[in-house]
């Protein structure tokens, strides 16, 4: 069994429970709120901003240029084509994409971000690569697992979402599962238990975003925008 087959067998029950959470079947369904879709798009824009910084970070770490190439391909793939499923969203929500775009951060989303932030600055290779993985992986196998259940043709709202990450996600998630098989063959024990550890927590994340999505998650205490001297806000 590989290392990353040992991650699959150990998150089983997570993956499962995102792919059963209420926002996926809403997906699956063809039935979610405007407002849990424009909740959605708006916390996977910056979610996206934080992902495509920390693939900087992991270039900054790699020692050959196959490596840099394989990181920058991904960064490539999040703004040139991760935008057409945020588009899918925001048509079905009936708002423009452009409007969804800079606001802050939920508690859920906060905390998965600053969670791979901070293997990206003080972890090796390996481990960002094991705290990024579970993203791909997951939204390809719920692609994957609606394409097979649903069958959707055009006339689903969600048709080109599903069918994104159903076919164009498992090249991105299998690119990752060989790069993380490998860097685990060369990786002392105790690496291999910190990544396992950064894997896990990130698939846990990974569940809370869809929650946080669906119950439209926001801070107990509402944020005050900021008063300058003369009392005018910014």
């Amino acid at each position: 069994m590989t290392f990353t087959q040992e991650l699959r067998q150990q998150a089983d029950g997570i993956f499962e429970a995102i792919i059963n959470h209420p926002f996926v079947r809403g997906i699956a369904a063809g039935k979610l709120d405007s407002d849990q879709l424009i909740h959605y798009v708006k916390q996977d824009f910056e979610y996206l901003n934080a992902y495509i910084r920390i693939y900087g970070i992991a270039i900054s770490k790699c020692t050959s240029r196959e490596d840099m190439a394989a990181f920058n391909e991904q960064i490539a793939f999040i703004l040139n084509s991760e935008v057409h499923p945020h588009q899918n969203f925001c048509s079905v929500a009936g708002v423009n994409y452009e409007q969804l775009q800079g606001y802050p951060l939920a508690p859920s989303a906060h905390h998965y971000i600053r969670h791979m932030l901070t293997v990206a600055h003080e972890g090796t290779l390996g481990e960002i690569m094991a705290v990024l993985l579970p993203c791909p992986w997951t939204y390809y196998e719920i692609g994957r697992r609606l394409l097979d259940e649903v069958k959707p043709d055009r006339t689903h709202p969600f048709h080109e979402w599903i069918h994104f990450y159903g076919n164009r996600g498992e090249d991105a998630a299998g690119k990752f599962l060989g790069r993380v098989d490998a860097w685990a063959e060369g990786a002392t024990m105790k690496e291999r238990e910190r990544m396992r550890e950064h894997f896990m927590l990130s698939c846990q994340l990974e569940y809370m975003f869809w929650d946080m999505a669906y119950k439209q998650e926001e801070w107990p205490v509402p944020f005050q925008p900021l008063v300058n001297a003369k009392g005018y806000g910014r």
